[in-house]
């Protein structure tokens, strides 16, 4: 009898001690902030949390509307780390604030596209028509060399290229002379009525109920160097909970959610 109950007592014991180790490790998962844009990027980031949880990452993510504050909020301590821009638009934070901010890993690419509610092909575009674009130096840049391609004017020699963003100023050749109109990238969605067409990013494209496989008249090449990323503050770069964060982003589940929900708006870069 005795052996019994010092038996019973001893496994009481041990399923107490394992119970506590057992909420112990799940109450010390690590919080992360990390900073988005709200429409796609939370989507896939609300998949990204799931998948983070198990490897003991407890991901809080707080959206943004527009593409100045997340680095503003990474670089001041508010978040942990951040994903919504490309590393062309992180170089030029960088270059122009002085943040120390680094790339982790990179997450998609969503190719620039050009829309219109007024016509149905780039050859439509009549001479002087209004052409929206971007108005931050990364995505202007992006918008204008969209434009280049598709034969709509042509930029002055090594504008554009290694670095050097081209601005309107840079435009040698505008045979349509076409007015480029540089608007805040969140606003481009809502000037396609009052311009002939608008260079949008995709994000703001599928917020604004825009199908980028169909509705662009023209859309930039998948291989261009514009993939987004995740960012952390350079101090942070080499901590524990950043290789389990870019390792959750780039699992298979995420992979098969960014294929299936947006259907090649977004192309994954991992």
């Amino acid at each position: 009898m005795r052996h019994r109950t010092l038996f019973k007592l001893l496994s009481s014991i041990a399923a107490t001690v394992a119970f506590a180790i057992g909420s112990g490790a799940h109450a010390q998962n690590q919080v992360i902030k990390v900073g988005t844009i709200a429409g796609p990027d939370e989507q896939t980031w609300a998949v990204v949390q799931k998948v983070a949880k198990r490897e003991g990452l407890d991901v809080k993510v707080i959206t943004f509307n527009d593409y100045v504050q997340p680095n503003a909020a990474l670089d001041a301590g508010d978040l942990d780390a951040n994903s919504f821009q490309h590393e062309p638009y992180l170089d030029g934070q960088v270059k122009q604030r002085g943040y120390k901010i680094v790339s982790v890993g990179l997450t998609y690419i969503s190719p620039i596209g050009l829309y219109s509610k007024k016509l149905k092909s780039v050859k439509d575009l009549p001479q002087g028509a209004k052409v929206a674009i971007p108005n931050d130096p990364s995505n202007e840049n992006r918008a204008l060399l969209l434009l280049q391609a598709q034969g709509l004017l042509k930029l002055k020699a090594g504008a554009g290229t290694n670095g050097n963003n081209a601005t309107t100023l840079d435009v040698a050749d505008n045979p349509k002379k076409l007015k480029l109109l540089e608007l805040d990238a969140a606003q481009l969605p809502r000037s396609l009525g009052d311009v002939d067409a608008a260079v949008i990013n995709t994000n703001y494209a599928l917020s604004a109920g825009l199908q980028p496989t169909k509705d662009a008249i023209a859309r930039e090449d998948v291989h261009s160097p514009y993939a987004n990323l995740i960012a952390v503050r350079t101090q942070d770069k080499g901590k524990p909970w950043v290789k389990k964060l870019v390792t959750a982003y780039h699992s298979q589940e995420v992979r098969n959610f960014i294929n299936t929900q947006f259907k090649g708006a977004m192309v994954p870069s991992f």
